[in-house]
């Protein structure tokens, strides 16, 4: 039984989970997507989101706070200088974990983790009213446009009388 244990250990020892959770939030940060393991992913968004949170505040505390976690200067300064500023008015939930497949080797179940505000191929389909629209739109376009080819193709005197025949023989 697992009551209570809420960290999942990943099958490392403290320092090198610790070492590896700080790894992984400084290259989050710098490259703002991250592609690994989906338990490896679910980790990490409990060690970065409090850092991500912390990093609204621009205090010289904060700052020796975070940098006590990631142990990188240019991330730190990444994390301050731009993403607070992009997270400034969102509550909560910074990160955003795509499934992506299993990996070829062990079979691994894979995923992309990448901050919310950065993806600009979500932003901007989430950010179009009317996405509903465009289903309707472009299912309507379907039928017209094998009515259009329907009515393009020319129409003979012998084709008009094969299709009567058709219609007879049914």
């Amino acid at each position: 039984m697992r009551h209570g244990k809420k960290v999942n250990h990943l099958g490392r020892t403290a320092s090198h989970r610790k070492a590896m959770l700080s790894n992984m939030a400084a290259s989050l940060i710098l490259h703002k997507r991250l592609s690994t393991t989906v338990a490896k992913a679910k980790a990490l968004r409990k060690y970065v989101e409090p850092l991500l949170t912390k990093s609204k505040n621009d205090t010289t505390h904060s700052r020796r706070t975070v940098f006590a976690y990631l142990q990188d200067k240019e991330s730190v300064k990444e994390l301050f200088d731009e993403v607070s500023v992009k997270i400034a008015n969102r509550p909560g939930g910074y990160t955003r974990i795509l499934k992506t497949g299993y990996r070829l080797g062990d079979n691994a179940e894979m995923c992309v983790i990448e901050l919310v505000d950065y993806n600009e191929d979500m932003l901007t389909t989430t950010g179009t009213a009317g996405g509903a629209k465009k289903t309707r739109r472009r299912s309507s376009s379907k039928k017209k446009g094998t009515e259009s080819t329907e009515a393009s193709t020319p129409v003979t005197p012998e084709a008009e009388g094969t299709k009567e025949e058709t219609k007879d023989a049914e």
